[in-house]
């Protein structure tokens, strides 16, 4: 109460080291909402670990007892064993509208491309059983399961691709595609290319296929966003050289074009 008196606007109950249960983070979320004077003056926000396992489902409580803001990351990175998850809270909430009733706001189409970004920048892989963006999420092998997608995919799907921006396009891209085939491809990943950046992203593809039998999605994006979303060179790499062995000191010399074209070199040993 004395922080609202102050005027804060949000007031956040955090479960740093992940250690609540779901009902019992619900019932102190309920619990402050009930006993603290001015709340309805604030926005209620929760903040949890995933220590244990229940990151997403603490959250979750705490919007059923009446939070109204939740902290999440992108694919739940963070501390320890991670934040509450963006993705699964947005598609919690998406999909059992009708137990929330809330919208977020966020277009979840664009949900796996920015996981995929996440994980480009950051270095940190998602793991394959990770739910909703990991590469297992929608990959159905046995059997039964096969045949019920077959026959009616809601049977063992609760949300579509479609819905977090994954194609479920059968078209598979190697050394024999051609430029419509590839245009149609990168349309449905999300990507829409200028003729001109679609002829350049064609002849890196080419250059790509004559190397593998097949272009997977993830190479057409580090392509794309390697062409287009490219850093400005300042330094320029003219020369790199290693040499070790059993008889010396290894030694390294690299040479680099500074940007207004002098050129250095430094070589070191150790």
């Amino acid at each position: 109460g004395e922080a609202i008196k102050a005027g804060a606007s949000t007031i956040n109950i955090p479960d740093t080291v992940g250690y609540t249960m779901p009902d019992e983070f619900g019932g102190l979320i309920k619990g402050i909402i009930a006993n603290t004077p001015g709340i309805e003056q604030a926005v209620v926000s929760v903040h949890c670990h995933d220590d244990l396992g229940l990151a997403t489902a603490n959250a979750l409580a705490g919007i059923q007892a009446g939070a109204r803001q939740v902290e999440v990351t992108v694919n739940g990175i963070g501390e320890r064993a991670g934040n509450t998850s963006l993705e699964e809270v947005v598609m919690a909430l998406n999909t059992r509208r009708a137990i929330f009733g809330f919208d977020t706001g966020i277009d979840t189409t664009q949900i796996v491309r920015i996981s995929r970004m996440v994980s480009n920048y950051t270095g940190i892989p998602v793991q394959p059983n990770k739910a909703i963006v990991g590469a297992n999420a929608f990959a159905h092998e046995a059997g039964i399961h096969q045949d019920g997608m077959l026959k009616e995919q809601t049977t063992y799907e609760i949300m579509k691709p479609e819905t977090i921006g994954l194609s479920r396009s059968r078209l598979v891209l190697g050394k024999h595609s051609g430029r419509h085939a590839l245009r149609s491809h990168l349309e449905e990943m999300g990507y829409d290319l200028s003729k001109e950046d679609l002829n350049q992203a064609f002849e890196r593809y080419k250059n790509l296929a004559d190397k593998k039998k097949v272009v997977t999605d993830a190479d057409l994006e580090a392509l794309i966003e390697d062409q287009i979303y490219q850093s400005h060179e300042v330094y320029q790499l003219e020369g790199l050289q290693v040499a070790c062995g059993t008889m010396g000191m290894p030694t390294a010399t690299v040479r680099l074009r500074a940007p207004d074209g002098e050129i250095t070199v430094q070589a070191s040993v150790g």
